[in-house]
This record gives C-alpha cells, structure tokens and sequence, in this order.
C-alpha cells in the first residue's frame, strides 16, 4: 500500500513539473511577442483604450437597459481583443483545478 503510494506522489509530481515548464516556456515566447508589436496592433490599441475612455465617460443615467447591455457586452469584447494583443499566460480551470488537487493530496 505505501509502495503504491509513493509511486502515485512521484506520478504526480512529474506531471506538475512538466506542466510547469510548459507553462513557463509560454511565458517567455509571449513576452518576446509582445515587445514586438506593429504599428498596426498599436494603432488597433489605441483604438480600444479610446473606446473604453468613451463609454466610461458616458452619461449612463438615460439609456434604457438593453443599451447598457450591449456596451456591457461592448466593453467584454474590447477587454478581450486587448488581451489578445497583449499576450499574457492564462491558466484554464481544469490546470487550476488539478493544482488545488494536488495540494490537498500533498498536505
């Protein structure tokens, strides 16, 4: 039974380190990438920080509630395409997942 047990904790171990260096290797290509931005992707992001600048400073009070739906829904995909530009590492909520598990079988 220990036996078995060890070797699960090794399994587990393994599959978090690797996961982990994936993880980290992502890190580095996305932030090669985003230093090196076009012209365009800028243009494109000053675009949407202008937007975003639009509708916050917006007399809200007046529109009806499906018209602050469809800025809410504005807004999402602005924020979106903004951090698609960007890059970043993102972590899925199964990755998440699998982590809180591990932690609790470790501890």
């Amino acid at each position: 039974m220990k036996i078995m047990k060890k070797l699960i904790y090794a399994l587990v171990l393994i599959f978090t380190l690797t996961a982990t260096a994936n993880t980290v290797s992502a890190a580095d290509k996305n932030n090669k990438a985003n230093t090196e931005m076009t012209a365009e992707q800028k243009v494109q992001l000053e675009r949407i920080k202008t937007r975003v600048e639009e509708i916050r400073d917006m007399d809200k009070s007046h529109l009806s509630r499906s018209e602050k739906k469809e800025l809410r829904k504005e807004l999402k995909e602005l924020k979106t395409q903004a951090r698609a530009m960007s890059g970043g590492v993102y972590l899925s909520v199964g990755a998440i997942i699998i982590i809180i598990l591990l932690l609790i079988l470790i501890l």
